[in-house]
């Protein structure tokens, strides 16, 4: 590829092809354009990278809560904030983005680029309501940090 440009023409051959979402509502969730570098046959596998490298971020985050033993400090500070609702969000959460990852994981044995297609158009459209747990997360995580803050300070001075 030679930049953004032809990516974008690129792409939207697929798109029209297998009513893909819109490159600018894909690349604002999922930061496609950085793919604009790698010379590839294999246009929506890489796409679908992209996306799965985002996935694996928010898996690997989100593990720390479920298997604390290598966390950093301010992880362990939010799990003993949290509550059992929170706690289950997590989970939620975590299932969610386990499930994602396996269905992209079997992508990468055999390519098939409509299955590629799909995958993509399947994801973002689950991404869609996926995004309200992970926002009801953060504001998990301010609250927390605003009780740690509270409870910080009280023991500082009280």
């Amino acid at each position: 590829m030679k930049g953004l440009a032809a990516l974008k023409k690129e792409y939207e051959k697929y798109r029209k092809k297998y009513k893909l979402p819109r490159f600018s509502e894909l690349n604002q969730e999922f930061e496609i354009e950085k793919i604009q570098e790698k010379e590839t046959e294999f246009l929506l596998r890489e796409i679908r990278r992209a996306i799965s490298d985002k996935i694996a971020a928010f898996l690997r985050f989100f593990e720390l809560f479920l298997n604390p033993t290598t966390a950093p400090v301010f992880i362990l500070a939010l799990l003993k904030t949290l509550n059992v609702r929170d706690k289950e969000l997590v989970e939620k959460i975590y299932h969610n983005l386990v499930a994602f990852e396996l269905t992209a994981i079997t992508l990468d044995i055999v390519y098939n680029e409509k299955k590629e297609a799909e995958f993509i158009r399947y994801i973002f459209k689950k991404w869609q309501g996926f995004k309200k747990e992970l926002i009801e997360f953060s504001r998990v995580i301010e609250r927390t940090k605003t009780k740690a803050r509270e409870k910080k300070r009280k023991s500082y001075f009280g």
